[in-house]
Order: C-alpha cells, then sequence, then structure tokens
C-alpha cells in the first residue's frame, strides 16, 4: 500500500514503525491471546503499559518528580473548563492570553467556571503574533495566566516562554514535547494527543503536585485533578488503546533523543518550507510575524481562491493530504508533527517550487 504523505492538523501522522508494531501486536497483546483493547485495564499485563507511557512522558519532556502526570480522556477541550474549575475556586482570579481560536476558546468556556480576565487579545491584529510581556494586562494577585503557547489554526507561536510573576498554564497541544517546558513558570501544562502524540481521546496533563492540596473538592469527581494524581489516572477505565499507542510514540520519541532532538527537527522541517515562501517575494504569502511563526502549523495563501483550490489538487495527485487550510481562514496549512519524515517535507517544498514556476 501506498502511504499518504499527512499534513492534516489533527489526528495527526504516526511513526510508520510504531504504526506497524501496533497492527503486529493487536489481535494478542502481551500473549494474552485478545486485544488491548478488550482486556481488563486492572490486569498486571495493562498496568505496566500505562506506567511506561507515563515514564517515557517524563523521560521525554525531562519533568520533574514534583509534578504529577495524568492521562485524561476529553482532550485538551475538557481542561479549558477544568483548569479554571480547580484553580479559581475561593474568590481567585485567573487571567488568558487570547491569541487564536483555541485560546479564544479555552476563555468562552472558563468565564463558567471562575473569574478569568482576559490579559491580551490579538483580534484586532488578525492573531497574526503573540503578545510582549509589557502588553500582558495581569490582575493584581492572579492565580495562573493561561496561554497557548502555539495556535493550530493561526500557525503562530510564543518564540519565548513569558517571564511573568504569575504562574503559567499553557495549552501545548500542537506542539507537545516538541520544545522545552520551562518547569520553575508553570503550574500545568497540557495537550490533547492527537496532534503530536497518537490517535484522539486523550489529553496528557502535567500538574505540580504541590497545587493539588489546594484545587477544588465541591466538583464531580472525574473533574478533580487531586482525585485522578491519587489513583495514578485509574480513577476510572482509562482510554486504553489511545494510552497504549500514545506510550509507542512516547518510546518513539525517547529512542529519537526526547524533546531537544524534537525541538532541532521540527525548526529544520519548517525552514524548509519558511524557506520556498520568503524566496516567492510575496507570491506564497504567510499572514504571520516571522518571529511568531509556528514550527508545526505552517501557513500561507496564494494569490486568489482559485489558484489555492488547484494547489490542493495538486498536492492530492501527489499523493498529499491535509493541506486545506482550516474552514475559518482558508488558505493552505502544512502541520509538519514529529512523524512527519523528512522526505514529506522534500516532496511539498518541490511541490510549491514547481507549482509557482508553472503559475506565477
Amino acid at each position: 500500500m501506498a502511504r499518504s504523505i499527512n499534513f492534516s492538523a489533527g489526528p495527526c501522522t504516526l511513526p510508520l514503525e510504531v504504526l506497524e508494531e501496533a497492527r503486529d501486536e493487536f489481535l494478542d497483546f502481551a500473549g494474552m491471546g485478545a486485544s488491548v483493547i478488550e482486556v481488563s485495564h486492572r490486569s498486571p499485563e495493562y498496568i505496566a503499559v500505562q506506567e511506561d507511557a507515563v515514564r517515557a512522558a517524563r523521560a521525554v519532556a525531562g519533568v520533574p518528580d514534583e509534578f504529577s502526570v495524568l492521562f485524561l480522556q476529553g482532550g485538551a477541550t475538557l481542561q479549558f473548563g477544568m483548569v479554571p474549575m480547580n484553580l479559581l475556586g475561593g474568590g481567585r482570579v485567573g487571567s488568558i492570553a487570547i491569541t487564536g481560536s483555541w485560546s479564544k476558546k479555552a476563555a468562552s468556556d472558563g468565564v463558567h467556571h471562575g473569574d478569568l480576565r482576559v490579559a491580551w487579545d490579538g483580534a484586532d491584529e488578525g492573531y497574526v503574533r503573540m503578545p510582549t510581556e509589557a502588553e500582558l494586562d495581569l490582575p493584581a494577585g492572579a492565580r495562573y495566566l493561561h496561554i497557548c503557547s502555539n495556535e493550530t489554526i493561526g500557525g503562530i507561536r510564543f518564540p519565548d516562554w513569558p517571564d511573568v510573576a504569575t504562574p503559567l498554564v499553557v495549552d501545548m497541544s500542537s506542539e507537545f514535547l516538541a520544545r522545552p517546558i520551562p518547569w520553575d513558570r508553570v503550574d500545568v501544562v497540557f495537550g490533547g494527543v492527537q496532534k503530536n502524540l497518537g490517535p484522539a481521546g486523550m489529553a496528557v496533563v502535567f500538574v505540580r503536585t504541590s497545587i493539588l492540596e489546594e484545587t477544588e473538592r465541591n466538583l464531580a469527581a472525574y473533574l478533580r485533578y487531586d482525585a485522578h494524581a491519587d489513583k495514578e489516572s485509574m480513577y476510572n477505565t482509562p482510554p486504553v488503546f489511545t494510552v497504549w499507542m500514545t506510550g509507542k510514540v512516547l518510546r518513539w520519541m525517547e529512542a529519537k533523543g526526547g524533546t531537544a532532538a524534537i525541538e532541532r527537527e521540527a525548526a529544520e522541517k519548517a525552514g524548509a518550507v519558511y524557506e520556498v515562501i520568503d524566496e516567492s517575494n510575496g507570491w506564497y504569502r504567510s499572514p504571520v510575524e516571522p518571529a511568531h511563526r509556528s514550527h508545526m502549523n505552517i501557513v500561507w495563501r496564494l494569490p486568489t481562491d482559485e489558484l489555492e483550490a488547484a494547489f490542493i489538487a495538486a498536492s492530492k495527485e501527489r499523493g498529499m493530504m491535509g493541506l486545506k487550510g482550516h474552514r475559518s481562514v482558508g488558505g493552505i496549512r502544512a502541520s509538519l508533527y514529529a512523524a512527519m519524515p523528512s522526505e514529506g517535507v522534500d516532496a511539498l517544498v518541490d511541490l510549491m517550487r514547481s507549482f509557482r514556476s508553472k503559475h506565477a
């Protein structure tokens, strides 16, 4: 079978060797004569899978001992509510920087569960950059500042982590474990696994263990971080297939050299595409300010909608998929997640240059 070159923004492309390994094990998990999705999540064989996935996550991201690692269903979207539910009890105030579609959704959900105030909103500029630290209007005594480190739809990222006194809550979904995390500045870091780590259905959440003593208790148990930490993410039946697959991807990332290696490769792959955009003298146009360009989600426009449609058609003829921009903004978007091989980027660069040569 000829595999497509998958530039989709999520669910993401996964390492071929991981998919092949899962295929070979799927019908007979750990010699049990059954699939991993059929065996008890309380069995020693499955518990070993979950424990190793946690271990690998810690190894890849360099997670300090003072953080708990949680595997929670609901993806990153559930965290838009869980963060303020857990952290804003007792009349505390939170803040959020609205830098695109996902932080806007987080703000919309969060205000239902606490006093969450907007520290900055880039709407007037069209969400083409991230704020400077001086532009962040943080309430006195704010419990946290929520940021989305990389906006998938707009293709922008924080080039540097905000260095503010307020603890950070970070949605890293689209660049999860693809850049170092400043552990001394964060209280919560989360990401939906379907954008860099595995199949959809789960978020990995890193929570500073010391704050669990202060989190809200007047919640349904599933919505409490302390309940999940106490049971090591086994409070209820976990999403066993997603954990199993994510663990395999995490071990693959660990073998590559962890976050440092993935960050380096991401910069190289993104740089090759941005080079084609910049050398076109505006024929390919990126709306993002150069210093804030994402390494994972590269967005650009062509001179006309008709040319964009033709580009998408040409990409499909070359075995590519997922290059159409999000429906809310249009254009072209190439997501270059950790498992995107350099050959895939080379094919995209070749298409971009040949298409421009033909149509410019």
